[in-house]
């Protein structure tokens, strides 16, 4: 859970060993390659302004990237030990602050964790917050899990919505599919997955489809809901917010 400003965790950079400088390398390289032709052009575009602060050659400092975050839309990234309560999640969502882990997977871990780490959470959810639509859409999500916390059926679906978009979300671009949630960006099995199983099912961006869609964490996705725009993704979370209010 969130820390208080006198015990919060914080990244110790000087911790960081050569095996880390390796991995971190090995990880960024294999992923920008793979991205590279797949990728929407919203994350190739946010990952290229945060060179050289995000890069192959070295674990990025936190705080070099708040700077770049609260400079674009008011972001920072809120350290944390491991997940968090969903209420607790949304509301640092709320306040545009994102959370991360520290550490950073071994080698047997390459391409396989069990719970996100610093790779994951950096260089696959990071990018994305220099882009205002998706910037604005994650806090009104985050706000939207607040105003209605405590009511089960709606966390569910925020969560849904969540999972299918920032971490799991396509866009059609051009005509094409391509992909900008932080499960694959930062996953080579993920994105391979995605273009080369034939059982994946690639549906159109239908809100409430998507709150509908159970989920399972530990197993790659079989559907995913293509959005066409990131503005369109900012305006399922207003029509959201807009029915929901009205229903009260």
């Amino acid at each position: 859970m969130p820390a208080t400003a006198s015990n919060a965790p914080v990244q110790n950079y000087q911790a960081y060993t050569s095996t880390d400088y390796r991995i971190w390398r090995l990880l960024a390289q294999r992923q920008m390659a793979a991205l590279k032709p797949v990728a929407a052009a919203e994350y190739l575009h946010c990952l290229h302004q945060l060179y050289p602060i995000l890069s192959p050659e070295h674990p990025p400092r936190f705080s070099d990237l708040n700077r770049a975050l609260k400079e674009a839309h008011g972001w920072c990234i809120e350290v944390v030990k491991g997940f968090l309560p969903v209420d607790e999640f949304f509301e640092l969502l709320s306040r545009r602050r994102f959370c991360s882990s520290t550490w950073l997977r071994n080698e047997k871990q390459l391409d396989y964790l069990e719970e996100p780490d610093m790779f994951h959470d950096i260089f696959g959810h990071i990018p994305l917050y220099l882009n205002k639509d998706y910037a604005d859409f994650a806090q009104k999500l985050g706000a939207l899990g607040v105003r209605y916390a405590g009511d089960e059926e709606k966390i569910t679906q925020l969560q849904r919505l969540y999972w299918f978009t920032i971490e799991f979300g396509v866009i059609r671009q051009n005509g094409e599919l391509k992909v900008y949630g932080a499960g694959i960006c930062s996953s080579p099995q993920e994105t391979k997955h995605v273009y080369e199983n034939p059982d994946v099912e690639i549906l159109p961006f239908e809100l409430d489809q998507v709150m509908q869609q159970q989920f399972v964490i530990d197993k790659v996705q079989m559907r995913y809901f293509a959005i066409d725009s990131f503005a369109s993704l900012f305006g399922a979370v207003d029509e959201l917010e807009q029915r929901w209010g009205d229903a009260e």
